[in-house]
Order: C-alpha cells, then structure tokens, then sequence
C-alpha cells in the first residue's frame, strides 16, 4: 500500500477528531503509561489552532500513533477524508463508524481529560 506524504505537514490535516469512548479509554491508558517527562512535553507544545492535541510538533508525527482513533487511521485512504497531498490515494468508500463519537479531541476533549 502507498503512504501517506505526512513529513512536513506538522499536523495540520489532524483535527478535530471525533473520537468513541472506547478510543477515549485507549488513549487515557496510553497517556498514563507515557514517562512523565515524555507526556509534559507533548502536553506543553504550542500547537495550530484545532490541530488535535497529541500531535507531536518537534517529532512531526502522532504522539499517541499506536492507539490513535479510527478516523485516523482511515484518513488519506477513504473518499470523505483526503489527503490534499496525494488524493489518489483516496479509493475507499465512506467511513462507516461502528460506534457513535463522545466528542472531538482539541475542542470537547483537551489535556485536562488525561
């Protein structure tokens, strides 16, 4: 499968993103395993307005990757969720959530909520 052009985007195609409750309790549990260090300088990055809130700017890449949400493992691939970069990529149908979202990372849900 071809990927993603992400180097260089500093996060600006991630967010808000809707995210379900049972992503919310991966991610809560991913951010308390996190060494203090490593969770403090991720939490404290001055970030792009609406760009979600575990982007890691100074790495250039997802803070959380390995529990990140559907969607975003979704986006690039599917019709309603393009990457700008590379829109061919783009040949799956819609996304079809399994559950309802709970809310948006950076908007209902920010740093406080970990």
């Amino acid at each position: 499968m071809d990927t993603l052009p992400c180097e260089g985007c500093k996060g600006l195609c991630c967010g808000p993103i809707p995210i379900t409750e049972k992503e919310l309790t991966k991610i809560q549990k991913k951010i308390k395993s996190m060494p203090r260090k490593i969770r403090e300088e991720l939490e404290n990055q001055p970030r792009f307005f609406g760009t979600c809130i575990f982007y890691d700017l100074h790495k250039d890449r997802c803070g959380i990757h390995s529990v990140r949400p559907e969607i975003c493992r979704s986006f690039g691939y599917h019709e309603d969720l393009v990457c700008f970069r590379k829109p061919e990529l783009a040949t799956k149908e819609k996304v079809m959530r399994k559950e309802r979202p709970i809310g948006n990372l950076s908007i209902d849900i920010t740093w406080k909520n970990f």
